[in-house]
């Protein structure tokens, strides 16, 4: 195990997990709010969002899917130190990290079922940037609209169509995360 893979963890845990957790819970139940986050280092190219998601949401039966550019044996080594999150392909995964690019074709996500919608995917998307304006947003947790700079449009209409099924995003930049959950409306500016 490489060193890299021992550094990086929550330094009082119990405060960072629970400051991670709140965020992440307001960028979901708020979409289109983003929210800062710190604590949490992981190998590059994994952001410090992305790395506060992962120390926060996934646990040892939580099975992760590491996508082509932050699948690394480093990156493998910290999430056994770390989290200890089963490493699994794509179609198996209850969380899933990388590039737009990288995570798709997104329909070899699961979407759940009709008994048990809640057995899905959630991507945590490494973002270049991330800014409030773009796509325009309405929806549960948001007065009116809201924007946010998306990599598209599209599939999140198509997988809105989906609900109660669908796919939950987390989308982070550096120490910034904003979510967009399966039953936000998504129209283009």
């Amino acid at each position: 195990m490489q060193t890299e893979a021992l550094t990086g963890g929550f330094a009082n845990p119990p405060i960072d997990s629970a400051a991670g957790f709140r965020a992440a819970l307001n960028a979901m139940a708020r979409p289109g709010k983003i929210e800062t986050v710190s604590g949490g280092t992981a190998p590059a190219p994994v952001s410090t969002a992305a790395a506060v998601l992962l120390l926060t949401l996934c646990d040892a039966e939580t099975p992760l899917y590491l996508a082509p550019g932050v699948d690394s044996p480093a990156m493998r080594d910290w999430v056994a130190f770390h989290i200890g999150a089963p490493l699994v392909k794509a179609e198996e995964a209850q969380f899933a990290l990388g590039d737009w690019a990288a995570l798709s074709p997104l329909e070899r996500f699961r979407i759940g079922n009709a008994e048990y919608p809640d057995r899905s995917a959630t991507l945590i998307v490494e973002m270049p940037d991330l800014s409030n304006n773009g796509a325009v947003l309405s929806g549960p947790g948001i007065e009116t609209t809201a924007q946010l700079s998306l990599p598209e449009v599209e599939i999140f209409r198509t997988n809105r169509a989906l609900f109660p099924l669908g796919l939950d995003f987390y989308f982070c930049a550096g120490k910034r995360l904003a979510a967009l959950p399966r039953s936000t409306k998504v129209e283009a500016a």
